[in-house]
């Protein structure tokens, strides 16, 4: 199931280049839409890492706000943080990749739908750019 589509709108990057590793910091703000339709907060950043091997990896952390439940009687303000990484052996992005998210939530009724998923990120071109979609499989007692 889709739970939320993160339209990623990046800034200008820093690269740093060392005998170790490269690091990239990509600041991000964007929009969401899914249980949660509202913005990217101001901060969002997606860290990469190249180490000697080749092997990249992402960590992604931002502030999801907006309308939690839009367009139900239960619609109402609400907060969430993504932290999301992913892997890339090949040290190239290729696309669409997979992730692996943890969201924290100022919503209780939230948190507890959340935590009856198994959830994964996929991110892929759109014609508007990059999304991050957030699926949820149920989990099975």
């Amino acid at each position: 199931m889709l739970l939320l589509d993160v339209h990623v709108l990046t800034e200008s990057a820093v690269t740093l280049r060392s005998a170790q590793a490269e690091v990239t910091m990509i600041p991000f703000t964007g929009t969401v839409d899914g249980l949660l339709q509202g913005v990217v907060e101001p901060g969002g950043c997606d860290t990469q890492t190249v180490d000697e091997t080749g092997s990249r990896r992402m960590s992604a952390r931002y502030m999801l706000s907006g309308t939690l439940f839009p367009g139900t009687p239960q619609c109402r303000a609400a907060r969430l943080y993504v932290e999301n990484t992913g892997w890339f052996p090949g040290g190239k992005v290729s696309f669409p990749f997979r992730t692996t998210p943890v969201f924290i939530t100022d919503d209780a009724e939230f948190r507890s739908l959340l935590a009856g998923y198994d959830c994964h990120g996929e991110g892929v071109l759109k014609a508007d750019g990059l999304h991050i979609l957030f699926y949820g499989d149920e989990r099975t007692q």
